[in-house]
């Protein structure tokens, strides 16, 4: 199936794409090849991204501290890494439900996600359509595309009139269209579902909850991990990145760290050799809401049980108390997660509990994160991390608008807003404190500084 064309928008330049399509290493995974010692086009490309070595992106994936989702079948991608030693990544969440969107609108929602710095963007649609959305969101798309097979499972065979088999057949589609990686809650145990029973929101996750349900329907254990082999041979097939779900993560502070929370962490640490060995790379998905005084703890408690794989975490939300504001709440958790460890941050929209997010929320939940990975990559020293803010800094001192503007992380907003002011980019003073308080102006008239 042939991709639709991108909706126009104004393009803005991506300072992390050095360069065109690159030919990609199709005879084996990328982290089978990093364990021979190989350094791929993928890892070259990554380290021209992250202005390091290819050996050490080689050595930090054959290690598995990072990952390079890259499917053989997405021509399209511009690979990328997550990974602890680069700098931290953003993900954007897209898709349609049943009652809202569309292919079109969803294309939309992608280009927002390249438009404004996405690293990678997850297709989460459980409405119609769903072949055809992802084939053309894969199509078109230069960044990593991640999926949640089991919401296809679903939509396709019902709530529970399903087993391991048409679950395979739903990863073998996706695999074969080009799915980078995908979300898979294989640690969601039979066992841990009486853990939950003192929890004010239960089980949040959807495909927490399905699995939850299927297993107590059929009284058998997740049919993932039971049947964790066969998936692996498909996956290493199409080198596509298992993210594993966190279907127990927690919902809300109350229910933060708790046993059902960490059993399940343990679960998915237990098969992270074995899929390494498999050669399929592998990270692992994070809470969502955490009081912030937890949220190294997690960290840390993550890195341990899953040998370093990289953590990709969901905010975390540090209240839950401001509805239509959860895009601010969760990235002050989620620069505390990065700065702690964690590799990768799944964005979260000021619709988030509210509803399917428009192509503004996408925008707004972006530009979040870009801030919290930023603050994250400084905080912990990340070479150049803060060149872009000495020089934003400098310009403002001379009252290089302009400049201030193409540095900005947004820079149309900084635009729109400066320009609302209704003082000329040629002025040495902004409308806050006008020609005669400036300190900046006053700084350069009298040679303070």
């Amino acid at each position: 199936m042939t991709g639709r064309a991108l909706p126009t928008l104004p393009t803005l330049p991506r300072e992390k794409r050095p360069g065109p399509a690159i030919k990609r290493t199709l005879d084996q995974t990328q982290i089978e090849a990093a364990r021979k010692g190989i350094v791929t086009e993928e890892m070259t490309f990554v380290a021209k991204r992250e202005n390091c070595s290819p050996e050490l992106v080689r050595d930090e994936v054959a290690r598995g501290r990072c990952v390079i989702p890259a499917n053989h079948n997405h021509p399209a991608l511009e690979p990328m890494g997550i990974g602890i030693k680069l700098t931290v990544k953003v993900n954007a969440n897209i898709g349609n439900s049943a009652v809202s969107s569309g292919l079109e609108g969803e294309l939309r929602k992608l280009h927002a996600c390249v438009h404004y710095g996405a690293d990678t963007a997850m297709d989460l649609s459980t409405g119609t359509q769903l072949d055809e959305i992802r084939q053309s969101i894969i199509d078109a798309s230069p960044i990593p595309i991640g999926t949640v097979p089991i919401y296809q499972v679903l939509e396709e065979n019902g709530p529970f009139d399903w087993g391991i088999d048409e679950f395979l057949s739903v990863i073998e589609k996706q695999a074969k269209q080009g799915v980078d990686y995908m979300t898979l809650h294989y640690g969601v145990l039979r066992d841990h579902l009486p853990l939950v029973k003192d929890r004010i929101t239960g089980i949040v996750s959807r495909g927490g909850s399905i699995t939850a349900a299927w297993m107590k329907r059929h009284n058998l254990e997740n049919p993932l991990y039971a049947h964790w082999d066969r998936i692996l041979e498909i996956l290493k097939a199409y080198d596509v990145t298992v993210s594993a779900g966190d279907g127990l993560r927690p919902g809300c502070l109350h229910d933060a760290s708790d046993a059902a929370q960490f059993a399940e962490l343990d679960a998915l640490g237990s098969l992270v050799k074995r899929t390494r060995d498999a050669g399929v790379q592998i990270m692992i998905e994070g809470p969502g809401h955490v009081p912030f005084n937890q949220i190294a703890m997690n960290v840390e408690r993550q890195q341990r049980v899953c040998d370093e794989a990289p953590f990709y975490v969901l905010g975390p939300l540090v209240t839950d108390a401001a509805p239509g504001y959860d895009h601010i709440t969760s990235c002050i958790g989620a620069t505390a997660a990065a700065t702690a460890g964690a590799a990768y941050l799944c964005y979260v929209t000021p619709m988030e509990h509210l509803g399917l997010p428009r192509e503004e929320d996408v925008r707004d939940g972006i530009i979040a994160y870009r801030i919290a990975a930023h603050a994250a990559d400084i905080a912990k020293g990340h070479p150049g991390a803060r060149r872009r803010d000495d020089d934003l800094s400098a310009a403002r001192a001379m009252f290089l608008w302009e400049k201030q503007f193409s540095l900005s992380l947004d820079p149309e907003k900084a635009r729109e807003l400066h320009a609302r002011a209704g003082v000329s980019t040629h002025a040495d003073f902004c409308s806050m404190c006008g020609p005669h308080f400036c300190s900046m102006k006053i700084n350069k008239d009298n040679n303070l500084s």
